[in-house]
């Protein structure tokens, strides 16, 4: 391959990456966007508002203590199984990185219009690496406030501690629910990256494949009202 050739194919590599990017950070705009316009546009804005009611219902009544630290307990197994899974693709990237030329005729014979040096092979790796470290902490972090939580909401609110209130320790949920919304961005965000090892081509369309789908699952359901007077008795 002659350097413009090599010139090209690392300029639509590259043109690809920044185009998805755009694509990515425009999606998560448009959604910032709404979600100051309606509060319960997305799942996760909604989430929010039920885990502060959740909280709130918890710590005015002393009875709801088992069912606190079991619901804490299930988003702690769930965060703690994501974490561990993505120590898991981390050594598989790992191993990855060392068997570049052995599959180097398979994962680049779809590699049309992208570039095969492998020094951009290894940044390929290198940006998946730090997207499976991105949601390693992000859960890791999930794990740490769930238990913080965990303490916090089982107290009483008739000592009236001026820090432990039920606004304060929803904050400390939402937090948590924060890191294990941006854990599952990373995860989702490995699709491109994984796609763009077959070439660049392949990248952008899992790109918009993958906007698609989240857009589907972001938004927020709607409530079907039936019109009642349109139906017949029986």
């Amino acid at each position: 391959m002659d350097n413009l050739s090599l010139i090209q194919s690392v300029t639509n590599d590259l043109g690809s990456f920044v185009v998805c990017v755009l694509l990515v950070a425009a999606y998560h705009f448009f959604l910032h966007r709404k979600v100051k316009k309606d509060p319960s546009y997305t799942v996760q804005a909604v989430n929010k508002i039920a885990r502060t009611a959740w909280v709130e219902n918890i710590m005015h009544d002393e009875k709801n203590a088992v069912l606190a630290v079991q619901t804490l307990r299930n988003s702690t197994m769930a965060a703690t199984f994501l974490a561990s899974t993505s120590v898991l693709l981390i050594m598989g990237v790992l191993t990855l990185s060392e068997q570049e030329q052995k599959l180097e005729a398979t994962w680049h014979s779809f590699n049309i219009v992208g570039a095969t040096h492998p020094i951009l092979w290894m940044v390929k790796l290198i940006l998946m690496l730090l997207d499976l470290l991105v949601a390693f902490f992000s859960f890791a972090m999930a794990i740490r406030v769930y238990n913080h939580v965990g303490y916090l909401v089982n107290v009483p609110l008739r000592l009236n501690h001026k820090m432990i209130t039920s606004a304060h320790v929803a904050t400390h949920l939402n937090r948590a629910g924060g890191f294990y919304s941006l854990g599952m961005r990373a995860y989702y965000l490995l699709v491109p990256l994984v796609f763009w090892l077959f070439g660049p081509h392949f990248m952008v369309a899992a790109t918009v494949g993958l906007l698609i789908v989240l857009y589907r699952i972001d938004r927020a359901p709607k409530i079907m009202v039936l019109e009642f007077s349109d139906v017949e008795p029986d």
